[in-house]
């Protein structure tokens, strides 16, 4: 009957399951509590497509205030893509030592430079079971929303016109227009101006 199931056409040709980078205990065990901002972030990276390829964003997301905190686009996903993100946050932020950052287990993520780099800046890494979306479930909640209302059907021409569409969203849009029900119909701007 020419059916078949809407998913990802992607395939990941590059993944290696046997990849040697070391996990981290998963310091959160889903529990998505925090007192005050720039405690937790979640950190993951999705593809956007294009006509000219793929464009790769990695993100990092506060728990407390939602906000995106740090992100990076580029056309290819290497741990490096992770570490612009990580440390673009970073810069922005200043957040104390003891800052836990949790993503998934991609290599970008366990990898020895991104590691290092998190525990020179203090901060605690943290990475989902294997296979296990729920532990790391704001970042792939924001991801949803970002396909949903960007990327889907957008059709971007050149990677050019993808990221600044990005960039335009994020900063624009999500976390300062975009209210958020988690933080009671506020946008994160707004809520951490408010808990401040």
């Amino acid at each position: 009957m020419g059916l078949y199931a809407k998913g990802a056409g992607r395939a990941y040709r590059n993944y290696n399951k046997h990849h040697s980078n070391r996990a981290y205990p998963n310091v959160l065990q889903q529990d998505f509590t925090t007192d005050c901002r720039n405690k937790v972030w979640f950190g993951d990276i999705t593809y956007v497509p294009t006509h000219e390829g793929y464009l790769y964003l990695a993100a990092f997301l506060d728990l407390s205030t939602r906000k995106i905190v740090g992100w990076s686009i580029a056309s290819t996903m290497t741990e490096q893509l992770a570490m612009d993100a990580f440390l673009q946050g970073f810069g922005k932020e200043q957040p104390a030592a003891g800052l836990i950052v949790h993503t998934d287990q991609g290599s970008q993520f366990t990898g020895g430079k991104f590691t290092m780099l998190v525990k020179s800046k203090g901060a605690i890494p943290s990475n989902s079971a294997k296979g296990n979306p729920y532990d790391n479930a704001l970042m792939e909640s924001f991801y949803k929303t970002l396909k949903r209302e960007l990327v889907n059907n957008a059709g971007f021409k050149t990677k050019d016109e993808a990221r600044r569409a990005l960039v335009s969203y994020i900063k624009l849009y999500y976390n300062s227009v975009r209210k958020h029900s988690a933080l009671g119909y506020i946008t994160p701007r707004e809520y951490e101006e408010l808990n401040s």
